[in-house]
């Protein structure tokens, strides 16, 4: 089993930070491409907060362990 260094442990937790606002991003690329009627609007509009909560949630979790991210 291979450990990684705590330099490496610090570069992964900002590609995840990364990964997740990219994803969030994703998200709201790919809703504007729903139609624009009342149904594609609520999908839209739950699957964005719910795309957002991830990094939300990342960010909490981080913080509560005492590890500072950048927002």
């Amino acid at each position: 089993m291979i450990v990684p260094s705590p330099k490496q442990a610090i570069m992964d937790k900002f590609e995840l930070q990364e990964r997740t606002k990219k994803f969030h991003i994703d998200i709201i690329k790919l809703c504007s491409l729903f139609p624009r009627n009342a149904a594609g609007f609520e999908i839209a509009k739950q699957l964005i907060r719910c795309a957002g909560s991830v990094g939300a949630n990342y960010i909490e979790a981080n913080e509560s362990m005492g590890i500072k991210i950048l927002k």
